[in-house]
């Protein structure tokens, strides 16, 4: 059973699934708007694909990389462990859950790895 508060769990396991939904939405909606494009024209048309192509490219990375911490919290929910911050084995405060719910860091736990981070990007 998990530390963190059943209600709390309730709340955030919602949060995360709208969220789920909508990144799918916005892939769905992005991926049509490229294949829509025309796909003739000369090469300033073909440039402007080619860059909204790869401005696609990288929005869609960010948004497969938003929907995998999002599976990753449900997973968390499923296992037991969901609101237990990873650097600090410590609860994440319920008002980052709230506000962040695929959160895997307190704010201790993020200042932390802030400062690792800083420390060997030397």
């Amino acid at each position: 059973m998990s530390p963190v508060a059943e209600t709390l769990i309730k709340e955030c396991k919602q949060k995360l699934l709208t969220a789920k939904a909508e990144l799918l939405n916005r892939v769905k909606e992005s991926r049509n708007d490229l294949n829509n494009d025309d796909k003739g024209g000369d090469e300033a048309d073909q440039t402007v694909r080619v860059l909204a192509e790869a401005e696609f490219l990288s929005r869609h990375e960010r948004l497969r990389n938003q929907l995998m911490e999002i599976e990753n919290a449900l997973a968390r929910i499923e296992n037991g462990s969901f609101g237990i911050c990873e650097e600090t084995d410590e609860l994440i405060e319920p008002e980052r859950l709230r506000a962040i719910p695929w959160t895997r860091l307190s704010i201790e736990g993020a200042e932390i790895r802030e400062s690792m981070n800083k420390k060997y990007a030397r």
